[in-house]
């Protein structure tokens, strides 16, 4: 992993000129010194334009109320060029009905979205709370062990390969795919070092689902993802990097929001210890900690748009063909929007204000499914630890999009 740096060798963000402010910079993020970056800008430039941006000239978007005028005017910013600030520079795009406009992204989400309709998570929360129960009574006492590697990654990817109906055993190549599908290259960790090398692992993961879809194609009836795109009238015609491209949304998306919440929500427990105790006293709060939980993590920092038409936006000019960054990460603490934001508070009167899932037609499919792992988790946790000791900091992922935690050391006294 990229060694940290001192803070003080990225500068002063409320002393830095305001055209030398730069927050598409994976260190401020690895090194967790993001929020004061972000609040300078909520007060002195919301809608902050970069010429020289690492991945190109952009926006970057860091109010609520902005970032909402955004997310809910896709005629005018769409999705179609892409949601991140890396362009692919190759010859090939993966799509993905994320990475669409309407009306092909909405025909395209409504085939997945039965998956987590009301019936099917009151089907799921079964399976989950089992798999919940035997990764946590599987843990050591009194013994430092890594929480991502043992409770994070293993419970998430246990749920991906029940969504696809994935072969159990090779689950982990799901979550593989998805640290590749998000590596950044820069990072010496990566577990791959070019957009080749990332096709090439990409291919793998295309020709896995692709066996899964030819056995599943003429068998109606299948509940699991694959099955679902098989037999949906706007996906059972995608082209192989379109079916790729809809295979690593599903995947990332069912992988990265629930994972570095899981992680999280522990570290913010453990950095606000009242609140913990709160929570030990009352676990009836937990279904209201959970999506305050997934707004003070914000599993990913930001969403990319591109501009139409030009739009005025914060007193800006937005050109047609401008790139906006909308920054999840920032409009989650933002005062105006929510109250004494920079706090973690489990009982928070309105815990799901929050951006970390998007909003409008691009509203994240799987929230309720990530909010109900969650659920599961902190019941079964609070029923056999009342307190999970953090040993170490958590290290941090190099990167500006995924906003996660690679390793976190704790210990389970008893």
């Amino acid at each position: 992993m990229n060694a940290l740096v001192d803070a003080a060798a990225l500068g002063d963000p409320w002393t830095m000129p305001l055209d030398q402010i730069e927050v598409a910079d994976e260190r401020i993020f690895q090194n967790d010194v993001w929020p004061g970056w972000f609040a300078r800008l909520r007060r002195d430039d919301p809608v902050h334009y970069s010429p020289n941006g690492p991945f190109g000239p952009y926006w970057s978007v860091t109010k609520y109320k902005d970032i909402m005028k955004v997310e809910t005017n896709p005629a005018v910013f769409s999705s179609a060029s892409g949601i991140t600030l890396l362009e692919q520079k190759t010859q090939y795009q993966l799509a993905s009905f994320i990475a669409m406009d309407p009306p092909k992204h909405d025909a395209q989400r409504m085939v997945v979205a039965p998956i987590v309709a009301p019936g099917n998570l009151a089907n799921l929360a079964g399976t989950i709370r089992e798999r919940v129960v035997h990764i946590l009574d599987g843990l050591p006492r009194n013994e430092t062990f890594d929480w991502v590697e043992r409770v994070s990654i293993e419970l998430t990817t246990q749920m991906l390969a029940t969504l696809f109906d994935f072969p159990f055993e090779r689950r982990r190549e799901l979550t593989h795919w998805s640290n590749v599908a998000v590596a950044n290259f820069k990072d010496p960790n990566a577990p791959v070092k070019s957009e080749d090398e990332r096709l090439a692992e990409l291919r793998k993961m295309g020709a896995a689902m692709t066996a899964l879809w030819n056995e599943r194609v003429n068998k109606p009836g299948g509940s699991d993802l694959i099955s679902m795109l098989a037999h949906g009238s706007a996906t059972r015609d995608m082209d192989p990097m379109e079916f790729m491209g809809n295979c690593v949304l599903l995947i990332v998306g069912g992988n990265d929001t629930t994972r570095n919440s899981i992680t999280g929500g522990l570290w913010a427990l453990n950095k606000h210890p009242d609140e913990y105790r709160k929570l030990r006293e009352n676990p009836g709060l937990i279904p209201n900690m959970v999506p305050e939980i997934i707004r003070w993590q914000t599993p990913l920092t930001y969403m990319r748009r591109t501009a139409l038409s030009d739009y005025e936006l914060g007193g800006k000019t937005i050109r047609t063909g401008d790139r906006l960054a909308m920054w999840y990460i920032s409009g989650n603490r933002d005062p105006e929007a929510i109250e004494d934001p920079d706090r973690f508070i489990i009982d928070r009167t309105r815990p799901r204000q929050h951006l970390s899932f998007g909003f409008g037609i691009h509203r994240c499919v799987g929230n309720r499914l990530a909010e109900l792992q969650l659920t599961i988790l902190w019941e079964e946790i609070m029923k056999r630890f009342p307190v999970i000791e953090l040993m170490e900091e958590p290290k941090r992922i190099y990167s500006v999009f995924v906003h996660g935690i690679s390793s976190m050391k704790v210990r389970i006294p008893g």
